[in-house]
């Protein structure tokens, strides 16, 4: 089984997708092409995807029983004791060079002086 998720990528692609596997969703391709189509399909995306990002899912003789690729995504696989897991970076967290602002927060204040 093979699965290709798209986002913000070409129409051109998604129709060539369509020749090997099924859109079951707009940008959800599902089917199951051999290895070798597999992996020319996943080169024609990474070729074709322009500014869009893409995801690959296959089965595979893994102990998760697939295993995929990314290809532009912030998202990246990590191989963690065997398994593959996904680490996302933080966007909210603040970069660690700067400093924090000197004085009491303003909700520290409310519960300092009992305005809550």
């Amino acid at each position: 089984m093979t699965v290709i998720v798209l986002t913000n990528c070409p129409v051109g692609l998604r129709g060539l997708l369509t020749r090997w596997l099924l859109e079951i969703s707009a940008g959800v391709f599902i089917g199951s092409p051999s290895a070798r189509v597999r992996d020319v399909l996943w080169a024609e995306v990474r070729q074709h995807a322009g500014q869009g990002r893409a995801l690959l899912i296959h089965t595979s003789n893994t102990e998760q029983g697939f295993t995929f690729h990314t290809h532009d995504h912030a998202w990246k696989p990590v191989d963690h004791e065997g398994l593959t897991l996904i680490h996302r970076p933080n966007a909210g967290a603040a970069p660690a060079s700067s400093p924090a602002k000197p004085g009491w927060s303003t909700a520290s204040k409310l519960r300092r002086f009992g305005k809550r």
